[in-house]
């Protein structure tokens, strides 16, 4: 047994699990990787791989030209952090193989992949969902693609008409307007308002795991009301939503709103180009617009260490950026990197609704 001080060896070096099982040349020849996923779902990987394999007889071929073993379709699975402990940070199917063939240099093989999601994104229709709730919208999408919903919202808008767009498309159009989020896990499609979001927690401080960061705090779209007019259909009169701040995200210190009204003045949002059909759609409206404009206040892009944790959804506290900045930002973007240069990395996005003070 080595004595307890003996360093251990961390190998960042991404895992890959083909059509359920441990592909280990695959997870050998990896030259990059980028994964991404944004808010609205649907994660993208690509993966860049030597498509040359040497053999025991001195021989080489191709590593990848065997269809049985990488074809379209195969399920994949990504894990990244230490190998031998890997955590997931993408699932979904082979959508796209590319060959990079060049005489002074070895055969290179891209992979392209798209989580479950792809199957909305195929799909495009004009359907009318008469007096269905937003979550038996979803519960019968996801149905459609052999998919399960697990839904956290209570907006109603009723009748709601699909015409000639695809799948995800109408259902971030739908949960854009109620301040709601759809990422998929498995084969789960988990939707939630913004304020109920979070997928885990982490501090980053500049100078260890944070390697850098670039905050914009920017009163260009703050407002300190929001309103929306509508018309009820049944009952021939029109509707006023007043938008509330109620679902502002992690953090503290002044809001945008407050700080607009301080530095300069009162400012009101007035949307009238939204279609509306009763008074609970004009309220949720009104206030979507509101809480979105306030979380955009703070604006990060921050590059860190390889960290498999941190994605969209993550509550990240910034530290070592000083009093105005320093802060707990909500994940809106993350993309974790590899290659052979840099190593593993993950860059990111954040959203934060306030500005510290000393």
């Amino acid at each position: 047994m080595p004595p307890a001080n003996t360093p251990t060896t961390y190998v960042a070096t991404p895992t890959v699990r083909l059509d359920g099982q441990d592909n280990e040349r695959m997870s050998s020849l990896i030259t990059s990787m980028v994964m991404n996923e944004q808010e609205g779902g649907l994660s993208s990987l690509e993966l860049r791989l030597s498509n040359s394999a040497s053999l025991s007889n001195g021989r080489v071929e191709y590593a990848f030209d065997d269809t049985n073993l990488l074809d379209f379709g195969k399920p994949i699975i990504i894990g990244a952090g230490d190998s031998s402990s890997p955590v997931e940070i993408f699932r979904g199917n082979v959508t796209g193989l590319e060959g990079i063939f060049d005489q002074e240099a070895p055969p290179e093989l891209i992979l392209l992949a798209e989580d479950s999601l792809q199957k909305l994104r195929w799909k495009r229709r004009t359907k009318v969902y008469d007096d269905m709730s937003l979550s038996d919208i979803a519960q019968a999408i996801a149905s459609d693609h052999g998919l399960t919903a697990q839904v956290d919202l209570s907006a109603d808008f009723g009748t709601q008409v699909q015409l000639n767009e695809t799948d995800l498309g109408f259902l971030r159009r739908l949960l854009n307007r109620a301040d709601a989020d759809l990422q998929i896990v498995d084969t789960t499609i988990q939707i939630s308002t913004r304020a109920n979001v979070q997928r885990g927690t982490l501090q980053l401080t500049l100078g260890n795991e944070l390697k850098s960061a670039r905050v914009l705090a920017d009163l260009a779209h703050q407002i300190t009301k929001s309103t929306v007019k509508g018309w009820d259909v049944s009952g021939g009169q029109v509707m006023n939503g007043d938008g509330q701040e109620n679902a502002t995200g992690p953090g503290q210190g002044d809001l945008g709103g407050n700080t607009l009204q301080r530095a300069f003045n009162a400012r009101t949002h007035h949307s009238c180009h939204h279609f509306t059909f009763n008074q609970t759609e004009v309220d949720t409206l009104a206030t979507t617009v509101r809480n979105r404009r306030a979380r955009r206040f703070l604006r990060v892009q921050g590059s860190t260490t390889g960290t498999p944790n941190l994605r969209v959804g993550t509550n990240v506290t910034l530290a070592g950026l000083g009093d105005l900045f320093s802060n707990t930002y909500y994940v809106t973007v993350a993309r974790h990197l590899y290659d052979l240069t840099q190593g593993y990395r993950t860059e990111f996005e954040g959203q934060c609704a306030f500005l510290g003070r000393p």
